[in-house]
């Protein structure tokens, strides 16, 4: 909630400024009352009613005589509906406006609060793993689409942890598995593990449990191979105290690294879009 906040200080500067602006002299007779629609949605969001917010803006975007007033409201009625949880609500009006405005100057941010929806609907590694690959594609377009924004950061951050939550759906399967003594399968999690979430939490994790399943079967080849790349490459002292109690055998261990800070974006860019 505390960052939806942030969103918000940021989104309420953006209309503020919009507000401010008068209608042209030649603006027709009819046309101000969309201005002052525009504003009593402001008025609204300002005041916390956000559902009668968005339909506010909704109905200033349908009258608007610019189109980059339109885009703005269309914008922040999806905003509003994100505010207050309407998640596949917020998510259908952010396509939508995408699709409406496509050279608008906000178009990235309206990726980057879709990516947001998508990262809060995120469940724990032991439940449904869909909420996880959608975000983690969204975050990935993103990145791939708008590398030079200052949002990228962000969304760098947060692919990080839907990664560790990745990485943690897998080691959750390995240990059933290695509970039940199916090896194989257990193996193939752990590798996945090894293979395609490397830089995440796990990994140290993942290596040993490999250790042990080796040097049980009888790889011990496999095993002390295994161990070698525990002891070289991560600095683990709880992981590696038990790969070498298997073992026998000591590695010499890096610096641990520092662990990664996240700095909200979400309400400064409001602001700056409200500019």
């Amino acid at each position: 909630m505390y960052q939806k906040l942030i969103y918000l200080f940021l989104i309420i500067f953006l209309f503020i400024s919009c507000s401010k602006k008068e209608p042209e002299l030649n603006t027709p007779p009819d046309k101000e009352k969309s201005f002052e629609t525009y504003k009593e949605a402001v008025e609204l969001m300002e005041e916390g009613n956000y559902f009668f917010a968005s339909k506010k803006f909704s109905e200033a975007e349908e009258i608007l005589p610019q189109i980059e007033f339109s885009a703005k409201a269309s914008l922040m009625s999806s905003y509003c509906l994100y505010i207050i949880n309407f998640y596949p609500e917020a998510v259908a009006k952010l396509e939508r406006y995408i699709k409406q405005y496509p050279a608008d100057k906000n178009v990235a941010y309206a990726h980057y609060l879709i990516a947001i929806v998508l990262y809060e609907q995120i469940l724990d590694e032991k439940k449904d793993i869909q909420p996880l690959l959608k975000s983690k594609k969204k975050i990935q377009f993103f990145l791939q689409n708008f590398p030079n924004t200052e949002y990228a950061l962000d969304l760098k951050f947060k692919l990080d942890l839907i990664n560790n939550q990745l990485a943690a759906k897998e080691m959750y399967i390995a240990k059933y598995y290695i509970t039940t003594q199916k090896w194989i399968p257990a193996i193939n999690r752990l590798k996945i593990i090894v293979n395609d979430y490397a830089e995440t939490v796990f990994i140290e994790e993942a290596l040993h449990r490999l250790v042990e399943i080796y040097f049980r079967v009888g790889l011990i080849e496999e095993a002390k191979a295994v161990a070698a790349i525990l002891g070289y490459n991560y600095n683990s002292s709880e992981w590696y105290a038990q790969t070498y109690k298997i073992l026998n055998k000591s590695y010499k261990l890096p610096k641990k690294n520092e662990i990664k800070k996240n700095d909200g974006l979400i309400k400064k860019t409001i602001k700056k879009i409200l500019n």
